[in-house]
């Protein structure tokens, strides 16, 4: 029986991959046997990540990219494009986090926050779209979030610049999904709960996400390694070949409620 989740000859992009979700993410498609292609700011990071990867027994090609600079996005796709020749998978992971409330939002906290989480996520696929155009085939991956859906209540912590940006993310993806739907390119998202990592740090330090996910998540926990794969290699492979325009929320049932 074929496996429609190999990914063998394939090659996925993934941004922000210098920590984090983005590692796990291109460690699960090189799993599959795709050749990766990473990119973040913070290029001494990516290499300790690229050698990570190729010990999994495929190629790695790092490139620094900033996603609040077009010229940069474009410059970095090229570079991808004439390391391996195409592009067939992105996984639009570049984010960060913000929990200001928001009558305390500076102008550049915001426009940081809208800038990377969304305008980025857009700009990426705009470039990446053009060279999947080009070759017929394409696998978007956008990484949205449960507040693409919902936010919290005044007892837990303000997200009003993340979640306008995650919002945003979940249209988009509908949006782009319509348009390149006729070109041989799917267009998905993931929205994760709470997942351990750098950006999420602070809050799983200070001990209130036992109390949030408590609260929140039908679960009663925060998302383990590994439990984004799944939904990650489904979206990757031509498993999904007829799916697109979709969140799918990884949230232990956050969003059920």
């Amino acid at each position: 029986m074929t496996n429609m989740f190999d990914l063998t000859g394939k090659v996925a992009l993934v941004t922000g991959a210098s920590s984090g979700l983005g590692v796990q993410f291109a460690k699960a498609l090189a799993q599959q046997g795709a050749d990766i292609a990473i990119c973040a700011r913070r290029v001494e990071k990516l290499e300790a990540v690229k050698k990570e990867i190729e010990a999994l027994g495929v190629k790695c090609f790092a490139y620094k990219c900033d996603v609040l600079d077009t010229a940069s996005i474009s410059e970095m796709v090229k570079a991808v494009e004439d390391h391996y020749g195409k592009i067939d998978i992105l996984v639009n992971n570049a984010g960060v986090g913000d929990s200001v409330p928001a009558e305390d939002t500076p102008d550049d906290g915001w426009n940081r926050v809208i800038g990377t989480n969304l305008n980025g996520v857009f700009f990426v696929a705009r470039e990446v779209g053009k060279v999947m155009i080009k070759n017929g085939y394409g696998k978007i991956i956008n990484i949205g979030s449960l507040h693409s859906e919902v936010v919290m209540s005044n007892k837990a912590w303000p997200v009003a610049a993340y979640a306008a940006a995650k919002g945003g993310v979940k249209m988009m993806t509908k949006a782009l999904a319509t348009e390149w739907a006729r070109k041989g390119i799917t267009v998905n998202a993931i929205g994760p709960a709470y997942f351990e990592s750098e950006m999420t740090g602070e809050v799983f330090e200070g001990g209130g996400m036992d109390a949030v996910t408590d609260a929140y998540c039908p679960m009663g926990r925060a998302g383990r390694p590994g439990e984004l794969n799944g939904a990650l290699i489904y979206f990757a492979s031509d498993a999904s070949s007829y799916t697109t325009g979709q969140i799918l929320f990884v949230d232990g049932g956050w969003t059920a409620i």
